[in-house]
């Protein structure tokens, strides 16, 4: 295979002068999008991209097989307002996923179907909450994958827009107050500041939490409740409880893993002027506050327990000298979910709690009054639970969705009258799933620590094969079981799909968190290098046949590991990735991430970053693996820029013959996307995994 030609990408003698360092950024000329000279750049390396992939065998075999398998569709669990339930549905051939309500009789109507919406389906839903009588509904909704979510309200049974847009609105809650004869309903939310009324270039953060009258002017007659004066990075949570009679408020600076909490008796003081009462600030911990329909505050916390534990208090009182422990911490798996059933049909009230133990789901059932076990939820496989839900008013159900590496997400309901866990929705597509085996192996970095990844491949098959090693390892993340077309149409081709449980995701709670951010970055790095040689060793794979894949933060590791270790992969797909760590917090959402990751305003935190910042690390007459950077033009978490200037120098500085491309792609962001979109940017990553790992495909069919 022959060197591709490159676009001409100029090397500007930029050097900038940080804490004693000089650091060269020659590509800083891509960083604006919009100039004539990066417009020129891109179509170029769009011409070469097309070129290439046109080229790649069997890519339309494989295009159609993910679609095949995408066709089971999905199904969301059931948010119940009474005897009214509203749900998400994404049948075979539809590219969103629907928003549905049912009545008590099951008469079905839709109320948000973004493709009715707008044909292009470039417009995705991201959000909705029904009020507490399910009469009205919140919705967001975003355009061109921008993620800036405008705001919407709706009558549930006529379908009428009742107001909105209201802009701004970007990662909102949604709390309604319950309805009062006489008074327009209401609820509380998060709205970012008008640019206007903010410095330059931080439009996207000064958030502030606001009650809004529906019928009103949300610009001059919304109340603000809270976020003046703190941090502009805060995101801010709110909820209020069931009776309406106590309002929570939390707030995180950006994407930190701590939480301060206040909350607030609106029997005491009024939904526009609420008296916030401190439950916990400025403590290094994640902290939630629910108050339950027996009036009791129940507060999830990783508090003095990494792992996570469930604690109870009197809301009149809640203090952390008050919390009582009611489900323990456990030594080796995370507490990710709890639930009440506390019906009349019920003996005595129940509490379920979900739980990972080493990534794979768990339920179990606990007395409410003291928290004792009781027994385990009998799950359907190995796999894992999301969402679980019971209704508003209580009883003796809950639901959760459920899915595995072969089982598309289903829905499923657990009667504790009978102890027993049914399938309630599932996938409503059916689709022939290809027979593979999961394997969980674990293996130890280079610290000495063990680590564990799951392993998925045809059941029989021996010696090396194609392999594709996927990781995330930052913020909080975990990497679960879980359908994927992609991954079982790799496998059907005969290849072997890894996906390794990295420091830096919460796997094992928040100790493995921490141990992969800042200046203990590198872990993440080391554990996929060894997750790498665990699979050679192993004979599953060798250097030669293994690629590698992440987006996001993911697309940072995906950029240190061929610049940290270029001659251990084949290939690499690198997503809407960071790159430049130095810049970072310069560009998108960059600033709410510093606590994950080190500020370089801080000179011992550029340290940390320049020490493995993949755009800092290449080097010239390096033979680097065959790259594939994929970047969506509407992102505005991650900017296009970091892959743009990346791709420039390693085009320019690679000694090896095996392509460096760009894949950029308009009118989609970091986020939800319709299904076509998807399609077809699988079909493009896995092809060019499979052409330079040597996973043998064909547009041929099969005799």
């Amino acid at each position: 295979m022959s060197r591709p030609r490159y676009p001409s990408a100029p090397r500007q003698d930029i050097v900038d002068e940080l804490h004693g360092h000089r650091i060269p950024d020659p590509y800083r000329w891509l960083e604006d999008p919009d100039s004539p000279a990066t417009k020129q750049w891109l179509a170029e390396q769009d011409e070469l991209f097309r070129s290439a992939a046109g080229a790649l065998p069997g890519r339309r075999r494989l295009r159609d097989r993910i679609a095949e398998l995408l066709r089971a569709g999905s199904v969301g669990p059931p948010v119940w307002r009474g005897e009214r339930r509203f749900f998400t549905r994404r049948t075979a051939d539809q590219e969103h996923a629907v928003l549905y309500t049912a009545d008590p009789d099951g008469r079905e109507q839709v109320l948000i179907d973004p493709m009715q919406i707008d044909p292009s389906g470039v417009t995705t839903l991201d959000g909705w909450s029904p009020d507490r009588e399910g009469r009205l509904l919140a919705y967001l909704l975003s355009h061109g994958g921008d993620e800036e979510s405008r705001l919407y309200v709706m009558d549930v049974v006529t379908g009428e827009v009742l107001e909105g847009p209201i802009e701004r609105t970007r990662y909102t809650p949604i709390a309604w107050l319950p309805s009062r004869l006489g008074e327009p309903a209401a609820f509380y939310y998060v709205r970012r500041l008008p640019p206007g009324q903010v410095p330059e270039g931080e439009e996207q953060y000064h958030r502030r939490v606001y009650l809004h009258r529906v019928g009103t002017d949300p610009d001059t007659e919304d109340v603000l409740i809270f976020g003046e004066g703190m941090d502009k990075t805060n995101y801010y949570g709110v909820s209020v409880s069931r009776d309406g009679r106590w309002l929570t408020v939390s707030a995180s600076q950006g994407t930190a893993p701590r939480t301060d909490v206040w909350l607030a008796d609106l029997a005491a003081s009024s939904p526009q002027a609420p008296r916030l009462t401190p439950v916990q600030v400025g403590v290094d911990a994640q902290t939630s506050l629910h108050v339950g329909r027996d009036g009791r505050a129940y507060l999830f916390t990783d508090r003095d327990a990494p792992r996570g534990r469930l604690c109870v208090a009197d809301p009149a009182d809640p203090s952390h000298e008050s919390w009582r422990e009611l489900i323990p911490e456990d030594p080796e798996a995370v507490l990710t979910d709890y639930a009440i059933l506390d019906g009349p049909a019920l003996a005595r009230p129940l509490l379920l709690a979900g739980w990972t133990r080493h990534a794979v789901s768990e339920i179990t059932v606990h007395d409410l009054a003291t928290g004792k076990l009781i027994e385990q939820v009998p799950l359907p496989g190995l796999g894992s639970i999301g969402a679980l839900v019971e209704r508003p008013e209580g009883g003796h159900e809950a639901w959760f969705v459920y899915t595995d590496n072969t089982t598309p997400t289903s829905v499923y309901r657990y009667d504790a009258l009978t102890g027993r866990t049914a399938l309630w929705a599932g996938a409503p597509g059916k689709v022939e799933v290809p027979e593979v085996e999961t394997r969980q192996i674990t293996y130890e970095s280079y610290d000495g620590t063990k680590v564990r990844m799951l392993v998925i491949a045809r059941p029989g098959g021996h010696g090396p094969r194609p392999t594709v090693l996927y990781g995330y390892g930052g913020f909080n993340v975990s990497l679960t079981p879980s359908y994927s077309a992609g991954v079982l149409a790799w496998a059907e081709a005969g290849g072997v799909y890894a996906i390794a449980n990295l420091r830096g995701g919460s796997e094992e709670g928040e100790e493995w968190h921490r141990a992969g951010m800042r200046e203990h970055k590198q872990n993440v790095f080391d554990d996929f290098h060894a997750a790498a040689e665990k699979l050679i060793a192993d004979g599953w794979t060798t250097p030669q046949m293994l690629g590698i894949s992440g987006g996001s933060n993911g697309g940072l590791l995906v950029g240190a590991a061929i610049t940290q270790r270029p001659d251990l992969y084949a290939a690499a797909v690198c997503s809407a990735p960071l790159l430049d760590m130095v810049r970072y917090e310069k560009f998108g959402l960059g600033q709410t991430w510093n606590d994950e990751y080190g500020s370089a305003e801080i000179p011992e935190e550029l340290e940390w970053l320049l020490s493995y910042s993949p755009y800092h690390h290449v080097r010239e007459g390096v033979a680097y693996p065959a790259v594939l950077f994929t970047v969506f033009d509407g992102d505005t978490r991650v900017d296009p820029l970091h892959a743009r200037k990346m791709c420039a120098a390693l085009q320019h500085a690679t000694a090896s013959d095996r392509p460096v491309l760009l894949r950029h792609e308009a009118e989609v962001g970091h986020g939800g996307r319709a299904v076509s979109r998807s399609v077809e940017l699988s079909a493009d990553t896995l092809s060019f995994l499979a052409a330079h790992t040597g996973l043998q495909l064909t547009d041929e069919p099969e005799q």
